[in-house]
Parts: C-alpha cells; structure tokens; sequence
C-alpha cells in the first residue's frame, strides 16, 4: 500500500489555517476587484442596427394610419431581426383570433426572410414546401407578412391579421414602406 504524508491528514490541519485565510483574503480580493471592473463598462443590451423602439412605433402608426383608411379593425405585430416581439396593437373591434395569426405572421417572414405570401406559394399540395406551416409551432402562409428592411438589412416583420389576405398584406406592406422611409429620410438630413 501507498501511503502519502499530506498536509491535510492527522493532525496538520492546524498548521494549514493561516495559509487558508490568506487564500480566501486574496480570493475576496480578486472576486470584489474584478466585479468593480465588470460593471464599470456599460453593459449592451440592443444589437446595433436591430429594429428600435421609435421605428417600430413609426411603422405602427403607419400601418394603423392604412388600417383606418380602409375602416378595419386589425391586429398588428412587429418582432426584431431574432424574431421577438417588438411592439403590438390590437385595434378595437379586431378579431380576438387575429391576435395570434398576426404575430405569426410576423415571426414567419423573419423566420424565412420573405413575406409570408412568397412562402405560401411554394407550400401548396404537390409544391416542395408542402406541411411547412406545421413546423415552428405554426407557421402562417398566406399574405400579410412583410420584411422590415433598413439599408438592404433585414431589421425585422411585420404581421398583420384582421381583414381579408388582400388588406392584411397592404397594411403590412404600408407598416414596412414606413420604415424604408423613414430610413430614406434620414440619410438626406446629413
């Protein structure tokens, strides 16, 4: 049998106290020096060239703007370049139901990176993206689903539900034209 005289056995764990407390003072030390400096530099918690809070809002009142035009009520919903949901309305008298077809609408386009009218077009019986709407949780494949695009980068969708294919898609298509001009009309105030 081995037998290893270590520190730690019998009746040497005294002599180890003052090495102890000298590890766990510099321990604290570094734990409470290192933290100081972790928090000193602002922590980023917005992707630089996600979609902002104000053009969300600017592409929310542009899509109302439409929706009202056309007398209604829909249900709105923009997400992020990662899909999350950004900012939402439902308008009053707008179909309970279209609360979820709107955010999924909406997740759908980011999702695959075109209106969702494109991606019902290769999802019909015999075409080679048929059944893909029940992946994901759900997917929503007929029009109302646009890109928000800012300087050819995808930034986010938006989903829109509540009328018929045909209003939902030129709501969200007025929601998304918001955005390409506000971005538009930026670059020329420089």
């Amino acid at each position: 049998m081995f037998v290893v005289n270590w520190p730690l056995s019998g009746h040497n764990l005294a002599a180890l106290e003052p090495f102890m407390r000298a590890l766990i003072l510099s321990l604290t030390l570094v734990l409470i020096l290192g933290l100081g400096t972790a928090h000193s530099a602002p922590v980023k918690t917005h992707l630089p060239g996600d979609l902002t809070l104000e053009e969300a809002q600017t592409i929310l009142t542009a899509a109302l703007h439409k929706a009202k035009s056309i007398g209604i009520p829909m249900n709105i919903a923009l997400v992020d370049a990662g899909g999350n949901l950004k900012i939402f309305a439902r308008e009053d008298g707008a179909f309970l139901g279209s609360i979820d077809i709107a955010k999924k609408k909406a997740i759908t386009a980011r999702f695959f990176n075109m209106p969702t009218s494109e991606l019902g077009t290769s999802a019909q019986p015999g075409k080679e993206l048929f059944g893909i709407e029940a992946t994901n949780d759900g997917l929503v494949i007929f029009g109302g689903g646009e890109l928000l695009e800012r300087d050819g980068v995808i930034v986010g969708a938006i989903g829109v539900s509540g009328g018929s294919v045909m209003d939902d898609t030129a709501v969200a298509k007025a929601g998304a034209a918001a955005l390409q001009a506000s971005s538009t009309s930026f670059k020329k105030s420089f």
